[in-house]
């Protein structure tokens, strides 16, 4: 039996579960501040081997997968390409030599998702596959297995699921960092210290959900919203905006920053919401300079940014801060808000 513990609804509760979803999923796989992939049957060797990487998932955990794409590339030095599971199967994949592609899914049991790694195995490429529930059919039928320690997932829009999912593939890249000697052990160690502190983080954020509930009632009655980022920031914000249609059933847009002036900034009116969220420093000048055009389109700006930025509150009209943390860690972070935002936008309507 599962309950709500005093949480008005199950969401909420999932919401407040994630600290302990990281820290679980976190402690499976670090032992002695080493990273041990052993019962994943994932190998040193067989990672160094690799050429290229193939993610294959829906919904949010498609999301976590084009946050790993940054990732990897970036610290694993490996290409890496992403793929919609429904997109992946109905069409004939071209899969190198020397490859592998990984299977990300909550429950395991994805219909599109079981059909893309049925289509992997039958080009002879092998499969690792990270899942929240033991024994499922993505599973058994991987070759290599990663377990995400979330527990039950009732509510129907995903939040400690797709945070366990983020700490794996976090996890994953570094082993795969490491073996490829594209990292030191000093700086893996680095790594894995910052990771450590991200549950106390997570608590932090939702120490202050007040606020954000108070906002999300002013704008509980907005037809249009916009969520916007660059890099790591555009995989967030995909996620953020997909939390608020799902549940708010608001119509709502994430685009990677740069693409506004190609045509959708002429759908930015008087009062529309446009979300900026700024938590990659190098990319922060560039992000606030096409916030600053939708506003003169009359936008409704708010930024979400960390600790340090206060600049932002410049140009925006609602400023949201999260603690600092490594650039390549943001979403675990920047993703609560925007969690929350959604709820509370739907509980302000009126929806269960």
């Amino acid at each position: 039996m599962v309950y709500k513990d005093g949480y008005e609804h199950f969401m909420l509760k999932e919401i407040h579960e994630q600290p302990k979803a990281v820290r679980d999923t976190l402690c499976a796989y670090v032992k002695d501040g080493v990273i041990d992939l052993s019962h994943t049957s994932l190998t040193d060797e067989f990672l160094r081997s690799l050429d290229r990487i193939y993610i294959v998932a829906c919904g949010s955990a498609y999301h976590t997968g084009a946050v790993a794409k940054y990732t990897l590339e970036q610290l694993a030095g490996i290409p890496v390409e992403i793929d919609y599971a429904s997109e992946f199967r109905y069409r004939n994949p071209i899969l190198v030599k020397n490859s592998m592609v990984i299977i990300i899914s909550q429950s395991g049991e994805t219909a599109d998702s079981l059909a893309a790694l049925r289509l992997t195995k039958e080009h002879g490429v092998p499969v690792l596959s990270i899942v929240n529930v033991l024994g499922s059919s993505i599973a058994r039928e991987s070759d290599y297995t990663m377990y995400t320690y979330a527990g039950p997932e009732i509510s129907v829009a995903t939040t400690k699921a797709y945070s366990a999912q983020l700490i794996a593939l976090y996890l994953f890249t570094i082993q795969m960092a490491l073996s490829k000697q594209c990292m030191s052990t000093c700086e893996a160690d680095a790594l894995l210290m910052e990771l450590d502190t991200l549950p106390t983080k997570i608590e932090k954020i939702l120490e202050d959900k007040e606020r954000i509930q108070w906002f999300a009632s002013k704008y509980a009655n907005a037809k249009d919203i916009f969520f916007i980022g660059r890099g790591i920031d555009y995989a967030i914000c995909l996620e953020g905006s997909l939390k608020m249609k799902e549940i708010s059933y608001i119509h709502s847009e994430a685009y990677a920053a740069g693409e506004l002036k190609h045509g959708t900034i002429s759908l930015v009116e008087d009062g529309t919401l446009v979300i900026g969220v700024l938590t990659q420093q190098e990319l922060y000048e560039k992000t606030m300079s096409n916030m600053i055009e939708v506003k003169s389109r009359g936008a409704y700006l708010m930024g979400l940014t960390t600790y340090g930025n206060y600049n932002v509150e410049d140009n925006t009209d609602f400023s949201v801060y999260v603690p600092k943390t490594n650039p390549f860690f943001m979403t675990s972070l920047a993703i609560i808000p925007l969690q929350l935002m959604g709820y509370y936008v739907s509980v302000a309507k009126g929806l269960d």
